[in-house]
């Protein structure tokens, strides 16, 4: 945040987790129930219960794998996986007779494959000519194959090519539903086709899939690092196509996918990466993190905010209280105009978390840095910079200064307590939050430089010792951007992962005229200027019919997530009532800026807002999602579910009435509560 008042750059903030197995088994049925009673009538496959239950499913022992020449098949939960050891294809068949395409062949050539041989439960077989080795076997329910390359190289597979009537289930922010045959996310114009995103930190979920008819189809890679997701159109269909890069340095040599045989409900990848986390100990709860840290529950029923010039101040705090905003997470920059004691002190008074927004990615010369974060004591700047093998400095965001090495801080915290003293300084004041730019974001980096090299593995390692340190060791709420899942056990919240980035974006924000620039000081226009998005963009981004909660569905009750911090509510007018909405469908907070001009106008409609969200979130911020599904084949009516049924929300994007919920409302129902909760933004205050 703090980079943003660089007039000549977009901001830093706009870039680019084992339980008994009893009792993960029931778990795991009682979640497979939820989803399965959320398929609509026509679109349930056998339900995933009788695939829980299947002997391939809820770790029990699997059938071993049945060997057929060049061909080897795998028990999996609601069917067999068979794949053709000379291309890698994998095949699916259902219980109920369905052949579902789970990959294509590799996308290079693999020579020809050694003999099969299976271990207990283990097949094995190899490729000479490209130095590659694979294993095989039914594991909870899924097909688990490692490839392992002797030699840096490139696989690009599994690859995704479904029939015309399917759709992809992709998770770039909170999640895309997009119809493989749709024109849209077929053109450029959708900012999808022929674009590439990295597992670690380009989409928010190791894990994706499809959907078809009655059945679909789910891949986790649990090792993020060294995996991208691409995707290109051919003959009117989207597809994906996975590519490893295996490296001896990166340590990514073994390279490890799971899959599944899933139903049909638009979010059945995220509720088997769900699974996945529960059944390997992976997922931490907002409930474990509030038991280690109280002020974790504050967070509950709160909307965010970032405060500039006067809202910053006591008096402004006191304001927001008096408007009636009862719970607020409350940031401000990490600039040369922190807030002071006096407004931190107002800001806990009134329950309110309140926190800086800091960075510890860049480092600049302190005599012509542009802002307080990037200066750091000693010679941290240029010794700390992250260099290429040429030992060429890896130039900072925007061109300025020098990305800083995670291993370097590693290895001179102990002594030197320069991210303590850091920490330290900047909550002084009595900050009790804390957000830390771009750690979780995903963007790693491999540092050649003497005396602190690291690859990216590393790199995220620090990044999450880090974070944990902030928040286990110093107690506080600690939130950071674009986090993906790998980030979430040590978060509290996110700013930025539910916003579903389409390229267009960069563009647009790097235009003054249209976006906004960086002044006035007390409320920079790039923040509060009301900006319209070009109809691909908004389409790409905020139309509901291609949104589905897929971070919500694998992470809500474990770490709270917002939309970007320089796309707060009341910069995009036109999309405040789907956005509203879709606050109240995936129960998360919004997002909002305050300044001089609109602390009085924004507080009030802050204050609206969330008294409606206070009571909702209250009750169902630490329960999982249990249910979604689309009401209508428009996908314009939609419903979720938390808690196996504390609480249901049902939103209408749609013009049209259905049932007695007008269009642009949603409508909540806490178990035990006669009275249901209505919310048309477009009529509030």
């Amino acid at each position: 945040m703090n980079y943003a008042m660089n007039s000549s750059s977009q901001p830093q903030g706009a870039r680019h987790s084992d339980v008994a197995g009893a009792r993960r088994r029931r778990r795991l049925r009682t979640y497979g129930i939820a989803v399965a009673v959320a398929l609509t009538a026509g679109t349930a496959s056998a339900g995933y219960l009788a695939m829980a239950e299947s002997p391939a499913g809820g770790g029990r022992a699997s059938a071993p794998p049945q060997v057929h020449g060049a061909t080897v098949d795998f028990s999996v939960r609601g069917g067999t996986a068979r794949v053709d050891t000379g291309t890698l294809r994998v095949t699916g068949r259902t219980g109920d007779g369905a052949t579902l395409p789970v990959s294509g062949a590799a996308g290079q050539r693999l020579g020809k494959p050694g003999k099969v041989t299976v271990d207990g439960g283990t097949a094995h077989w190899s490729y000479p000519d490209k130095k590659l080795t694979v294993t095989a076997r039914s594991e909870r329910g899924r097909l688990r194959m490692t490839v392992h390359s002797a030699a840096d190289q490139n696989l690009s597979w599994p690859r995704t090519t479904p029939g015309a009537g399917a759709a992809l289930q992709i998770p770039r922010g909170e999640g895309l539903r997009v119809p493989v045959s749709d024109n849209f996310w077929n053109s450029g114009e959708a900012g999808l086709k022929d674009s590439e995103a990295e597992l670690s930190g380009g989409l928010t979920l190791p894990a994706w899939g499809y959907t078809q008819g009655g059945h679909g189809v789910g891949y986790i890679v649990p090792e993020e690092v060294g995996t991208s997701l691409a995707f290109a159109s051919k003959d009117g269909r989207i597809g994906s196509t996975a590519r490893h890069e295996f490296s001896r340095r990166e340590r990514t040599r073994d390279y490890t996918v799971h899959f599944s045989l899933t139903d049909a409900s638009p979010v059945s990848s995220a509720t088997d990466y769900r699974a996945y986390l529960d059944e390997h100990g992976k997922l931490r709860s907002l409930k474990q993190k509030i038991r280690e840290n109280p002020g974790v529950k504050r967070l509950l029923g709160a909307v965010h905010a970032y405060a500039w010039g006067s809202a910053r101040t006591a008096k402004g705090v006191n304001e927001l209280h008096k408007l009636g905003v009862s719970r607020l997470w409350l940031g401000y920059d990490a600039d040369d105009q922190p807030m002071d004691e006096q407004a931190v002190r107002a800001a806990k008074r009134n329950g309110y978390l309140v926190g800086p927004y800091d960075s510890w990615a860049n480092g600049q010369p302190s005599e012509t840095a542009d802002n307080p974060s990037s200066k750091w004591p000693d010679a941290v700047y240029p010794d700390f910079c992250v260099r290429n093998w040429k030992g060429e400095i890896k130039e900072g965001f925007g061109g300025r200064g020098c990305y800083v090495s995670t291993q370097a801080f590693q290895q001179a915290e102990p002594t030197k307590h320069y991210l303590a003293d850091r920490a330290k300084k900047i909550t002084a004041n009595g900050a009790d939050s804390y957000f830390l730019d771009v750690d979780a974001a995903g963007e790693l980096f491999t540092d050649s430089s003497e005396g602190h090299r690291m690859n990216k593995k590393q790199d995220r390692a620090n990044r999450l010792e880090r974070m944990r340190k902030l928040a286990s060791d110093d107690k506080f709420v600690l939130g950071s951007e674009s986090a993906g899942a790998w980030a979430a056990p040590v978060l509290a919240f996110n700013h930025g992962g539910q916003t579903p980035v389409a390229d267009g974006l960069w563009k647009l924000e790097k235009d003054k005229e249209k976006w906004g620039g960086y002044a006035p000081q007390g409320e920079p226009a790039f923040f509060f200027k009301e900006a319209a998005l070009p109809p691909a963009l908004a389409k790409a981004m905020y139309d509901p019919r291609y949104r589905v909660p897929l971070y919500e569905t694998a992470l809500h009750g474990s770490v709270i997530n917002t939309d970007r911090w320089e796309m707060p509510y009341n910069k995009l007018p036109e999309q405040k009532t789907d956005r509203a909405l879709m606050s109240a469908l995936y129960n998360t907070p919004l997002n909002f800026t305050l300044g001089d001009k609109n602390l009085t106008s924004t507080g009030k409609e802050m204050a609206a807002l969330q008294r409606q969200f206070a009571p909702l979130h209250q009750a169902a911020g630490t329960e999982r999602m249990t249910d979604y599904r689309r009401l209508t084949a428009d996908g314009t009516v939609q419903r979720s579910q938390f808690g196996d049924g504390k609480l249901t929300v049902t939103a209408n994007f749609g013009k049209k009435a259905y049932g007695s919920l007008p269009g642009g409302c949603a409508e909540a129902r806490l178990k035990g509560d006669p009275k249901p909760h209505r919310l048309c933004p477009a009529q509030l205050p």
